[in-house]
């Protein structure tokens, strides 16, 4: 009988046995009430997770796929806005809002660091029509993490899109999505909420 390998890395994770149960059953057809039922209960339950109250949008796809859904979704081409990297994923936002014609600012940190809110915030000052910033909350490639509540701070109340990628730290570090003010979070399924990927 051949061990279980051991996962080392930021994701995909180690699978608990009782979703390795849940993925051995026989799967239940997409349009059928019974699929709805489980459907509705999931995103409800998801609002926990990313503690809210607002609708939490599952889709069937990668990160990036999230990543890319909110940039289409909630902006337009010629719209400013600043992306902040302090790593690989970070440098995904750039390419992902440039690819859909984003009028982007970029905010490069020396990987190894977090964003500095007060660099962030005068760059915010400097662009009054300003419609979103980019940020990841832990970076993969790192593992730093950026301050989104100081962040949040900085858009809150404004009409500023705070667009967080938390693929990596959704249900792993304390986000607060409605007290802090986040506009969109994106989660993975295969990181901190050990499920398969996609």
């Amino acid at each position: 009988m051949r061990k279980d390998k051991m996962l080392m890395t930021p994701g995909p994770t180690m699978l608990p046995p009782e979703v390795l149960a849940a993925s051995a059953k026989q799967i239940i057809h997409h349009r059928t009430k019974e699929f709805g039922a489980i459907f509705t209960r999931v995103n409800d339950k998801l609002k926990q997770v990313f503690r809210t109250e607002q609708p939490v949008l599952t889709i069937a796809g990668s990160g990036t796929a999230g990543m890319e859904a909110a940039v289409v979704n909630c902006f337009s081409p010629g719209d400013k806005v600043i992306v902040a990297s302090i790593g690989s994923f970070g440098d995904r936002f750039k390419k992902i809002t440039n690819l859909y014609g984003l009028d982007v600012i970029p905010y490069d940190v020396p990987w190894g660091q977090a964003v500095d809110i007060a660099t962030l915030n005068a760059m915010i000052a400097d662009h009054p029509d300003l419609k979103g910033v980019f940020v990841t909350h832990n970076e993969t490639s790192t593992g730093v993490m950026n301050d989104v509540k100081a962040i949040a701070a900085l858009t809150k109340g404004t009409d500023i899109l705070l667009v967080v990628d938390s693929v990596s730290s959704m249900a792993g570090i304390p986000l607060e999505f409605d007290a802090w003010g986040v506009d969109v979070a994106i989660a993975g399924s295969q990181k901190a909420l050990m499920i398969a990927p996609g």
